[in-house]
């Protein structure tokens, strides 16, 4: 059988994308905490991780979210909020991230 070409794609050819970003090598990797350096690193409450572990990994609603963690989804909007805030810094910046316990 011989060789055939893909047919063509569909829908709107693609546009090119402006990207800030220096396209380095970048790689995460979690690390033990007594590794990481706490005055550069980004800190994530568990209440911000469990918002984004919710609603991106369970795929739930905000509200549904917000039910299950006993809190307004005003409250659960703006943890992710943060939570969203602090993960882009930390990529973009190669910064670590510490999850730790809200303050009282």
């Amino acid at each position: 059988m011989a060789w055939t070409p893909p047919p063509p794609p569909r829908g709107r050819p693609p546009k090119p994308r402006r990207i800030s970003i220096p396209p380095v090598p970048r790689a995460w990797a979690p690390a033990p905490p007594t590794t990481i350096d706490a005055r550069i690193a980004v800190i994530i409450s568990l209440d911000e991780l469990e918002a984004l572990k919710l609603v991106y990994l369970d795929e739930l609603s905000q509200e549904e979210a917000a039910a299950r963690m006993g809190v307004s989804r005003g409250t659960l909007w703006r943890l992710l909020a943060s939570a969203r805030k602090k993960v882009a810094y930390a990529l973009v910046e190669l910064k670590p991230i510490l999850v730790a316990p809200a303050p009282p």
